[in-house]
């Protein structure tokens, strides 16, 4: 596995803690949302910060695109 896929899968099981959310459900919030692309596109920058930056920052991207959580 691609060091880039390696992040992108940490990435994913991170969101999928910061947000409560299932495996399947941050999978398809990724790909309907374009992140897993953000992701890879902005690899390296993300993958020197820290898990809290990282799910804030997807979490800014997925709010640009009109996605809301319940806080």
């Amino acid at each position: 596995m691609s060091k880039e896929m390696t992040f992108t899968v940490f990435c994913l099981e991170s969101y999928k803690e910061h947000r409560n959310l299932k495996g399947h459900e941050v999978s398809t919030l990724f790909e309907r949302y374009g992140v897993f692309d953000y992701i890879r596109e902005f690899y390296d920058v993300l993958h020197t910060t820290g898990h809290n930056y990282i799910n804030n920052d997807i979490d800014i991207y997925l709010r640009s695109r009109g996605v809301t959580f319940a806080e």
